[in-house]
């Protein structure tokens, strides 16, 4: 899920993991044999403001977790929901630093979708959007941030780990002015074959497929990663323009792009995977400093 404040000077991204796949815990003990997915759980946190950038991601193991219908709980934290409404309620410190990360985040979906896609050629990886376009009230007290604005929901699940088929993506969405979000997979397999899923969520629940315009290739990250965005041509030439860059790390990157599509100037959230980074044996060991690891902690 990731937020943008209607001042756009605020935002956030979290992800809720089940068997995290970005987990060096999770890719060591899937070495010797299937290791079970709750054992290798986490909600990673990250909020941005104007000044400063807060980041957590503190992964547990089965006797921190507790999972119903309603409610997912991670040690300290958890995401619950209730009457259409997801409340995300978030204890956590930073890594190293231990500077804590404490508040709630209420998501108010303004339609829901059950609509899933295959990411790769075995349907072993599938996509869904679970609420496209959404309004969020932010209130934490550590840091101190109370904001509201516009929210993106969506969920993702795979049979394997994901440095079988991938090698690399770039996804963004944007909200469009008729109030639908579209949103855009390019991804790349090993096997050379892509896939490009370009979906348009309107809000009366229906979903359109559009052809999606030429890739354009951005400025590489900090990290040295290639990074693409699909955008439509104004004035005779593909029109991109990098706004931000919230997250710059060996492997991910998440960026505020200014582009067109659909025949309009949209400003989308971005990000991009490079799958073969994520693999290396250098990224693993740099990952503990950043996803320590509490097998047992519940508060």
């Amino acid at each position: 899920m990731d937020g943008l404040s209607d001042d756009g000077l605020y935002g956030f991204s979290i992800i809720a993991f089940v068997g995290s796949v970005f987990s060096p815990y999770y890719a060591w003990a899937n070495k010797t044999k299937l290791a079970p997915a709750d054992d290798y759980c986490a909600i990673n946190v990250a909020l941005y403001t104007p000044t400063k950038k807060y980041w957590t991601m503190t992964e547990r193991g089965q006797n921190a977790i507790e999972r119903t219908a309603h409610q997912f709980t991670v040690g300290p934290s958890h995401l619950r929901w209730e009457n259409d409404v997801l409340t995300i309620q978030i204890d956590e410190r930073v890594p190293l630093l231990g500077t804590k990360v404490q508040g709630s985040i209420k998501v108010f979906p303004e339609q829901l979708f059950h609509h899933v896609v295959a990411l790769d050629d075995h349907q072993k990886h599938r996509w869904g959007p679970i609420a496209p376009s959404a309004r969020v009230e932010v209130s934490f007290t550590n840091p101190s941030l109370q904001w509201q604005g516009n929210a993106y929901f969506d969920s993702n699940e795979g049979d394997e780990a994901i440095s079988k088929p991938f090698s690399e993506w770039d996804w963004s969405r944007a909200h469009l002015k008729d109030g639908s979000t579209a949103v855009i997979y390019d991804v790349r397999q090993k096997n050379g074959n892509e896939r490009i899923i370009a979906s348009k969520f309107n809000p009366n629940g229906t979903v359109e497929s559009f052809e999606p315009p030429a890739r354009v290739l951005l400025r590489k990250t900090g990290w040295g990663i290639k990074r693409n965005m699909r955008s439509e041509q104004s004035g005779g030439e593909p029109s991109v323009t990098l706004l931000n860059t919230y997250e710059d790390t060996p492997f991910y990157a998440r960026s505020m792009i200014q582009s067109h599509l659909l025949g309009e100037e949209v400003v989308s959230m971005h990000e991009t995977l490079n799958v073969k980074r994520l693999e290396s044996n250098i990224v693993q060991l740099m990952l503990p400093w950043r996803m320590p690891r509490n097998p047992t902690r519940l508060f």
